[in-house]
């Protein structure tokens, strides 16, 4: 039976090209790695090496041999490495959004029903959400749309409105409310880590240039001491303090009034009668 430490030697002293130096390498002696090569010619039942006066080197069987070994010890560790995510899955429940603010409301009542399991969350592409809710790679998603599925479950949560945030001495200031339109060609703030939002001010202002800032005490105060437009939304709390002195106007765009949708497998009634919790709480 071949032995994964025993190739993994094997690899080394072909990268090496010494005994001694890969017995350097491994914090081996040097006997421990001629044992070694031996018990892998017994084991294979061939010749693997070119013996010399103090030294050996790989004929060309044991050149073969070096080739499946790294092939082995590949398989082996990627074995090991699905095997540890199969088994960290099944005390996880995986979360994909498409923006940031459903998980504020859905984050904690998760811990709450599940307190023994590990909840994980991340921003994902929109197109791949459902894909990756279909294919058991996450446990749910966050849609700012509804998706039909006959696998997949899809329930209303959480709605989110777009405001702009301009100063008074704006152009702009006077409006009641705003679209993209309007806004396309000029300049603005904004926050990175947005989701689904930042790709959606770029399609529909190709004119106006962005200044991303990733860190949010920078992005703050960058919106306490310019004058260029940023955006919030109604789900955002606590925002006197950056956000004072602005004009707060709508968004009118269709596009900037999301309606967050809970995607989960239709095999998962926990995770429905979750979502139609959050949506009772959000008074959808």
């Amino acid at each position: 039976m071949l032995n994964l430490t025993e190739l993994e030697q094997l690899i080394t002293f072909a990268d090496c090209g010494t005994l001694s130096k890969a017995a350097s390498q491994l914090h081996l002696s040097q006997p421990t790695i001629t044992r070694t090569m031996q018990h892998l010619e017994d084991t294979f039942n061939v010749p693997l090496f070119i013996r010399g006066k103090n030294k050996i080197t790989l004929n060309e069987t044991g050149m073969q041999a070096v080739k499946y070994a790294r092939q082995l010890v590949a398989d082996a560790e990627t074995a090991a490495s699905q095997i540890q995510a199969f088994h960290a899955r099944l005390y996880t429940i995986a979360v994909e959004t498409c923006a940031p603010a459903p998980l504020w409301s859905l984050l904690p009542l998760l811990s709450a029903q599940f307190p023994q399991q590990t909840i994980s969350s991340k921003l994902s592409e929109v197109p791949t959400i459902s894909q990756n809710v279909a294919a058991g790679i996450c446990d749910i998603g966050i849609l700012p749309y509804h998706a039909d599925s006959d696998e997949l479950t899809c329930i209303p949560v959480l709605q989110e409105k777009l405001f702009v945030c301009i100063v008074p001495q704006h152009e702009l200031a006077n409006n009641n409310s705003l679209t993209f339109t309007a806004l396309n060609g000029f300049n603005c703030l904004l926050r990175s880590q947005i989701g689904f939002w930042d790709e959606l001010c770029h399609q529909k202002m190709p004119a106006s240039r962005f200044l991303i800032q990733t860190d949010e005490f920078a992005f703050k105060e960058l919106i306490k001491t310019s004058t260029l437009p940023c955006f919030t939304t109604d789900l955002v709390k606590d925002t006197q303090d950056f956000l004072y002195g602005r004009q707060i106007i709508p968004c009118t765009d269709p596009e900037a009034n999301v309606t967050y949708h809970f995607l989960c497998r239709k095999k998962r009634p926990d995770l429905i009668a979750l979502a139609n919790q959050l949506r009772m709480q959000n008074r959808l």
